[in-house]
């Protein structure tokens, strides 16, 4: 537990809509030790991004956040004040957002902005600050970084500008960082090396990172553990290997079989697909929620409480009634197929 930096215990956030409650991210628990990467995973509107919102205090005013337990470095933050998340955001955790464009504020310089992040959190002098921020600006590559201050966010290229966001979130230090799609805008080959920098950052400094993407190459990369998001709930949870090298969840091996393997997978042969769509998560809900769309669904899917399940190996779980067995027989045929 003492090298836990985030601990997230039965995280649930609900979102009341005239057509009835939302229930956006169920039963989430995860935990993020130092100098670890949590790779969350997921389709466009599984959940992601409102676990980060939910993690940062930032959700939308109508949502209801509920949890067991959400501590961040020991400290209780689901019962903290305003006030204190406030300290809390910038000093002990910070996020970097999909378009880092519309993170910085276009009217100030990125210098005041680098500045007023550590002078807000920390009792230091502007010039303590800008030296931070230049160290900070030549640790995240970015060249003459001394007159980079005195530029505005739209006389940077995307690239750099997300350079730019990923050095005012180290300006005080954080313990936990969390990256929401963090390379989403950028062309491929930035990606990689914005990817890089996060990971070289995190080992030096000895950080917990949460990476939350749609990207499977991305996660296979840079990433310790996996958890696996499907329909607000988290369907599949263990290391890169164990969820990469034996996906046990039908929903992970359907999203396997959906990448081409170099090297295996053959030319002009069709890659695997998942049937159906995303059910709605307004109303009561039961049973599986992969349930419609799993080409091994029982009877029971739809109406059994389907809790987590230890796989083979320690430290793997999913959601599902297969036994591993079950699972690994049929993520063999997927395979064969």
């Amino acid at each position: 537990m003492e090298n836990h930096i985030l601990n997230v215990r039965n995280l649930t956030v609900d979102i009341p809509l005239p057509s009835g409650m939302l229930h956006a991210v169920q039963g989430l628990s995860f935990h993020v030790d130092r100098g670890e990467t949590l790779a969350i995973v997921g389709e466009s509107g599984c959940g992601k991004s409102l676990t980060s919102l939910a993690i940062m205090g930032l959700l939308p005013k109508k949502a209801i956040r509920t949890a067991d337990l959400l501590e961040l470095a020991g400290e209780d933050i689901l019962n903290a004040t305003e006030s204190r998340m406030s300290d809390i955001r910038g000093s002990l955790m910070g996020m970097i957002f999909q378009e880092p464009m519309t993170s910085l504020n276009p009217a100030y310089t990125i210098g005041n902005q680098l500045i007023e992040t550590m002078r807000r959190h920390r009792p230091v002098s502007v010039d303590e600050a800008r030296d931070r921020a230049v160290f900070l600006l030549e640790k995240v590559g970015i060249t003459a970084a001394r007159s980079r201050l005195t530029q505005y966010p739209h006389q940077l290229s995307g690239g750099l500008r997300q350079r730019v966001m990923i050095a005012m979130t180290l300006m005080c230090g954080p313990d936990l960082i969390i990256a929401d799609e963090p390379t989403t805008a950028l062309d491929v080959t930035i990606q990689a090396q914005i990817l890089l920098l996060l990971a070289e950052l995190q080992k030096e400094f000895d950080m917990g990172l949460i990476l939350i993407t749609h990207d499977l190459g991305v996660v296979a990369r840079v990433a310790d553990r996996v958890a696996v998001m499907y329909a607000g709930q988290v369907v599949e949870e263990g290391s890169a290997t164990q969820v990469f090298g034996r996906p046990t969840h039908p929903y992970t091996q359907g999203l396997l079989d959906c990448i081409p393997i170099p090297g295996k997978t053959e030319r002009g042969k069709h890659l695997g697909s998942i049937p159906g769509i995303v059910p709605s998560l307004v109303g009561n809900l039961s049973g599986c929620r992969f349930a419609d769309r799993c080409q091994h669904a029982m009877t029971d899917c739809s109406a059994a409480d389907v809790g987590f399940r230890p796989a083979s190996e320690v430290g793997h779980a999913y959601r599902c009634l297969l036994t591993p067995e079950q699972s690994a027989q049929n993520a063999a045929k997927l395979g064969a197929a």
